[in-house]
């Protein structure tokens, strides 16, 4: 069975997930938001040996040591190729909080395999135009970006973004999940498709 280590980066909390096997030491770096530092000694404490990096969405918060990483670990980028138009905007910014980041390493346009990991990709639109989530059925955990957090949904006011886009791709794709799935947000603590089915205002 795959682990799943959680590391909280940068002003706004982001989660970087990392996903990774235990007896090969392979390792999924998703949506590495800031602090390459901790992101690394994570890595190196755990003998970790990353082989991709796949993203999300690529709003800045979510991508702030891509330029270290990919400089430290010579491995592929993807990301669903309908959010290519946010990863390469020079406007991809939270003023002041966030500029948009200079020099952001090139990406691959398909997605690379990966025989160690056992994953689903499901496209969610509308927090960002090319927003996707990573479902790892025999974990039972989905990673799910800012598409989906506990208690809430993501934003939809920013560039691409788009409310009814969003609610379709949460109904239609993550609440015909398993009830038992777990949620690994971008933002926030974990919770469950059945929490979330159940509880969640916005849905």
């Amino acid at each position: 069975m795959l682990e799943l280590t959680t590391i909280v980066v940068g002003p706004f909390e982001e989660n970087c997930h990392i996903v990774w096997h235990p007896e090969t030491r392979h390792a999924l770096i998703f949506d590495p938001g800031d602090d390459f530092p901790a992101i690394d000694a994570m890595l190196q404490q755990q003998r970790l040996i990353p082989q991709a990096v796949l993203l999300t969405h690529a709003h800045v918060d979510h991508i702030g040591a891509l330029p270290e990483l990919l400089k430290a670990y010579s491995v592929p980028l993807w990301m669903y190729p309908n959010e290519h138009v946010v990863y390469d905007s020079p406007d991809n910014a939270v003023p002041p909080w966030l500029p948009a980041i200079p020099n952001l390493p090139p990406y691959t346009n398909e997605l690379p395999q990966l025989p160690d990991f056992d994953f689903q990709l499901i496209p969610t639109p509308g927090h960002t135009p090319g927003g996707c989530c990573y479902l790892f059925p025999a974990e039972k955990f989905v990673i799910t970006g800012d598409t989906l957090f506990a208690g809430s949904i993501g934003r939809t006011d920013l560039p691409g973004g788009d409310t009814l886009t969003l609610l379709k791709s949460i109904n239609d794709q993550l609440m015909l999940l398993p009830e038992e799935t777990t949620v690994y947000p971008g933002h926030g603590p974990a919770t469950t498709i059945g929490d979330e089915k159940h509880h969640n205002p916005y849905i």
